[in-house]
């Protein structure tokens, strides 16, 4: 039988660093940057891989264009180019 170290001990007690999915690390980054919070935006962005916080950002978009077009009633297409100052389509 083999005893577990002192050190191997203390290692299983510590708390494990928190993880954070893709959707949290996206909204985070999103109001960081529109905050122009820097500390925020690089802590967020440090969360997961640069490939899982492009698409949860997509992610976020996608759902905040459609809460928007259907609040104002109008099409996503319309809503989305508004938001960037594009003439509408």
């Amino acid at each position: 039988m083999v005893l577990p170290t002192k050190a191997a001990a203390t290692v299983a007690e510590r708390p494990r660093a928190r993880q954070h999915n893709i959707f949290e690390a996206a909204a985070d980054y999103v109001s960081a940057c529109a905050d122009d919070d820097q500390q925020r935006i690089d802590e967020a962005a440090s969360w997961v891989s640069p490939e899982a916080l492009s698409f949860g950002v997509s992610e976020l978009a996608c759902r905040a264009v459609i809460a928007l077009a259907r609040e104002r009633d109008e099409s996503p297409q319309t809503v989305a180019r508004s938001l960037l100052g594009l003439p509408a389509a």
